[in-house]
């Protein structure tokens, strides 16, 4: 057969495996005249789109896994997913060597264009367990392809869903919430016992954190490029973004601070 990768005559190269030329030419710049910073807004986003598919593959897996009665394999995914979420925050850091001056140079050419629309994000709330279904009323412009993936999030298991079958599979009540709060508790103080439930409710944690300190630094960035203005998009800007600060996946493992 021969070989069909490397240097040694084979047929697949790192560019045709990657599809760099295809992926290189998605970052179509729009403004006129031209605006030199629009190739580093595109590019970041686009990264962040590329990131969040990745997300989604390791949440997806890790809720299954769960669902399945495995608790070691979904810790595993959902540490990735944590130090892919920690580049994200870092990310931004690359946005904010970008003016204000220099985004209003091509501001205007993003209109009625949104990250609120990014359809990859509300994904990965909705499978985290913070489903919304009026997003999907709210959001413009999506393709058929996203509202239906959407839509499938909504109806799907949650991870917390995930979490809460390894508990039972385990003999712990999670219905009321004073009985999961209980078991919870058992949980954090026979971590002997009981460490694959408390290291994955502690991964679960870490998940939810990195999420909102996203979200944190999301503002601050938005703040500083464009202040109070209202958001592309029509949204209502910072004050949108700073009403989603206080979003939570998992209040159980929160509350199960001010109790232990």
């Amino acid at each position: 057969m021969g070989r069909s990768f490397g240097e040694e005559g084979g047929r697949l190269t790192y560019g045709s495996y990657l599809r760099v030329p295809q992926l290189l030419a998605q970052q179509v710049r729009m403004a006129g005249p031209e605006a030199h910073d629009e190739l580093l807004f595109i590019t970041i986003h686009q990264a962040y789109e590329l990131w969040f598919k990745l997300l989604l593959h390791e949440l997806e897996d890790a809720r299954d896994r769960m669902l399945a009665g495995e608790g070691y394999l979904p810790r595993v995914r959902l540490e990735r997913c944590h130090v892919v979420e920690q580049l994200l925050v870092q990310q931004v850091d690359v946005i904010d060597t970008m003016t204000p001056q220099d985004f209003l140079a091509f501001r205007t050419v993003l209109a009625p264009a949104s990250g609120f629309q990014s359809a990859q994000f509300r994904e990965i709330e909705f499978i985290s367990g913070l489903k919304d279904p009026a997003f999907l009323d709210r959001l413009r412009g999506l393709e058929r392809g996203e509202e239906q993936r959407l839509r499938r999030r909504l109806a799907e298991p949650t991870l917390w869903d995930g979490y809460l079958a390894l508990l039972q599979a385990q003999g712990f009540a999670t219905e009321p919430a004073d009985a999961l709060t209980a078991s919870l508790v058992a949980i954090a103080h026979d971590r002997e016992r009981h460490g694959v439930l408390w290291d994955l409710a502690e991964a679960l944690l870490a998940h939810d954190q990195a999420c909102a300190l996203w979200r944190a630094r999301h503002v601050l960035m938005a703040e500083r490029q464009i202040g109070t203005k209202t958001g592309t998009g029509g949204s209502a800007g910072s004050p949108y973004l700073r009403s989603r600060l206080e979003a939570r996946f998992y209040p159980a493992l929160w509350h199960l601070r001010a109790v232990l």
